[in-house]
């Protein structure tokens, strides 16, 4: 605002930018660079894409000594846009007071966003390197704690990612 209490406004467009030749002739620029640039492709089933540590594949849990960190705290059930997380707590006479005695990702529903692994306060969920899933029926697309639970060995690239960039 003003001293006076008018709001300043910057200028209209000009002339130029009224018609946005200038616009199109920047992406026609970039569109143009783009196709003589060299070109890349994987021979899929006979080479595998390594993908990096910053990459969401399916969600699975966290193993660790043979016992999974979850908590059974359900705020990634709470949080998922797409309603694919089913927890049910239970009490064990661990260290830690709970645990999930039932924990059921749907995979067909997931969407892969990575708010699970965002809001978990024990790192107990995260996005694998994992991207081949195939189903021959929706059954075999809920995933339990059989197929979930992942060591932290195989994790260990992606826990690192997490805690550098949190």
């Amino acid at each position: 605002m003003g001293t006076n209490g008018k709001v300043i406004r910057k200028s209209d467009l000009g002339f130029w930018e009224k018609i946005y030749i200038p616009e199109i002739l920047r992406g026609m620029r970039l569109t143009i660079s783009q196709m003589f640039k060299p070109k890349f492709t994987i021979q899929y089933p006979e080479q595998k894409f390594t993908p990096p540590a910053s990459f969401r594949g399916r969600p699975v849990l966290v193993e660790e000594n043979g016992v999974e960190r979850c908590v059974a705290c359900g705020l990634c059930s709470r949080v998922c846009p797409a309603l694919a997380i089913e927890v049910q707590a239970s009490e064990t006479e661990l260290d830690k007071e709970r645990y999930p005695i039932k924990f059921e990702i749907n995979m067909l529903r997931c969407i892969f966003c990575g708010f699970c692994e965002e809001v978990c306060p024990e790192e107990a969920i995260v996005m694998s390197k994992e991207y081949e899933l195939v189903f021959s029926s929706q059954q075999e697309a809920i995933f339990g704690k059989d197929k979930l639970l992942m060591s932290t060995e195989k994790l260990k690239d992606r826990l690192e990612f997490l805690r550098n960039h949190r």
